[in-house]
């Protein structure tokens, strides 16, 4: 019997994070541990989120410059277990991370398609729903662009927080999120959510 199916074992909310522009500096197709620089205030947040709340934290990341030939799934991943080391190192480890290489477009050969994976598109939240039995309208995604809130909010996601220095900050009536300028300031609005 899986947890979701018994009713006594509650499922739990999990912090979604997108990759570029909320955990490194997004420089346009980082693929390269030399180019990747962690964002002021991500392992603090990640630390609440993990320590406080005990909550998972997920990656979803739309990774097209694989599809579009820039880079391959190997790079990726390497990166990717530099990333995770250093979470892990820091007190925030993260549970998994979901990645689209796909791109209806702009992908070459097998990578050219409309994935349900690709933000906006919920398909990577829905299967970490899934796979970690997580109660999504409890959970938070955190991202830098539209595409992220409108995937969470397909997916059910009850908090989108939107971090952009361009908007103002506050809540937003459609589609469900709230604007912060940095990841200091999404902190204080999962401390919030989390009182």
């Amino acid at each position: 019997m899986t947890a979701s199916a018994n009713p006594l074992v509650p499922r739990r909310p999990a912090l979604f994070l997108d990759r570029d522009g909320v955990v490194n500096e997004d420089r346009g197709y980082v693929h390269r541990i030399e180019e990747f620089e962690f964002l002021p205030g991500i392992f603090a947040l990640c630390r609440f989120a993990a320590r406080r709340l005990g909550w998972p934290i997920i990656i979803v990341t739309n990774q097209s410059g694989i599809g579009r030939g820039y880079y391959g799934e190997a790079e990726f991943l390497a990166l990717d277990e530099y990333m995770r080391a250093r979470f892990a190192a820091e007190g925030a480890p993260i549970a998994r991370t979901y990645f689209c290489p796909y791109h209806a477009e702009h992908g070459l050969g097998e990578y050219r398609q409309d994935h349900p994976w690709r933000k906006p598109s919920p398909g990577m939240i829905l299967q970490a729903a899934e796979d970690f039995d997580l109660d999504l309208a409890a959970s938070v995604m955190i991202g830098d662009s539209l595409k992220d809130v409108l995937a969470g909010n397909a997916a059910g996601v009850g908090h989108n927080i939107l971090v952009s220095s361009a908007e103002a900050p506050g809540p937003r009536a459609a589609p469900a999120h709230v604007v912060v300028p940095d990841l200091t300031a999404a902190l204080r609005e999962l401390e919030r959510i989390a009182a």
